[in-house]
């Protein structure tokens, strides 16, 4: 189609915009959903270059709304699909009621409580079995790692730990 084609093909579409929006406005059960749609031609239609000779303009405007209005369907059905399936895999169910993840609050309460027991705890070893204890547990260090950080033996640094567990485990009920 040249330019003159492709002028009469916009001028066709001008003239149906309305009947176009009514038309998929019940299709799709939205009339902005319809208005965007509606839209999206124009689009197409004003940026395709080289149409090939349309015979029936009209019928080519509702043809190219339908074949846009299905692609839209399905790309919303993808997504759907995608997001139940996402959130299906984020999900813990016991029966047909959802689990959370997170702690009660309740829960959060005592871990808080624990925490802060293990720290008055803490504060009563020696400095060094202190720094020995906290690297190693709370840090993640493994203990020669530990004793190389604090330039001692790996020996010292398994002692600090029984010094520090002992004292922990007869501190904290």
């Amino acid at each position: 189609m040249d330019r003159d084609g492709k002028s009469a093909l916009i001028a066709t579409y001008l003239e149906r915009r309305a009947d176009l929006v009514r038309f998929f406005t019940l299709r799709l059960r939205s009339s902005s959903a319809a208005e965007d749609l509606v839209q999206e031609i124009y689009v197409r239609l004003a940026s395709v270059d080289g149409l090939s000779d349309i015979q029936n303009p009209a019928a080519y405007l509702y043809r190219l709304g339908s074949n846009l209005m299905l692609d839209r369907l399905r790309g919303q059905r993808r997504t759907a699909h995608r997001d139940a399936a996402w959130l299906d895999s984020q999900t813990t169910r016991m029966g047909a009621h959802e689990v959370s993840p997170e702690p009660s609050a309740e829960a959060a309460v005592a871990a808080r409580q624990r925490l802060a027991q293990l720290n008055a705890a803490l504060t009563e070893l020696g400095a060094q079995t202190q720094r020995v204890f906290r690297m190693h547990k709370f840090e993640g260090l493994s203990h020669p790692e530990v004793a190389q950080a604090l330039g001692i033996s790996r020996s010292a640094v398994e002692k600090h730990m029984m010094q520090a567990l002992k004292h922990l485990l007869a501190r904290l009920p």
